[in-house]
């Protein structure tokens, strides 16, 4: 599985964003995708992810502000990401769960908010 992720850039506090993640080969296998993120030199932490079956889990610090969803297009996956804060800066990478096991890691996209 190959994931694909897009939409990041510079952005004002106050402002959204909108990530888009597609996956393809092998996309039977994906069971969910979601979102991590991290700042350099600091641990990776979930963002959220949706299940095959549409349910959602977003991280509590971010209840309200961040919502993910599928795209109509077959195995994409979207982040919604309202009244950003500079502490969201971060690199935000897609996620899929492939089978029971595995994990398929997208390049990573940048979000930079500025104060």
């Amino acid at each position: 599985v190959q994931l694909q992720a897009s939409g990041g850039g510079l952005v004002q506090a106050g402002g959204s964003l909108r990530l888009s993640c597609t996956a393809s080969g092998g996309t039977s296998s994906i069971n969910s995708m979601g979102w991590y993120r991290q700042v350099p030199g600091k641990q990776r932490e979930m963002v959220g992810h949706i299940s095959k079956g549409g349910i959602t889990n977003i991280a509590d610090s971010l209840e309200g502000r961040f919502t993910i969803s599928w795209g109509n297009a077959e195995n994409t996956v979207f982040l919604q990401m309202n009244d950003l804060r500079p502490e969201d800066t971060a690199i935000y990478y897609c996620v899929a769960g492939v089978g029971p096991y595995n994990d398929a890691w997208g390049q990573g996209t940048l979000v930079t908010v500025s104060s």
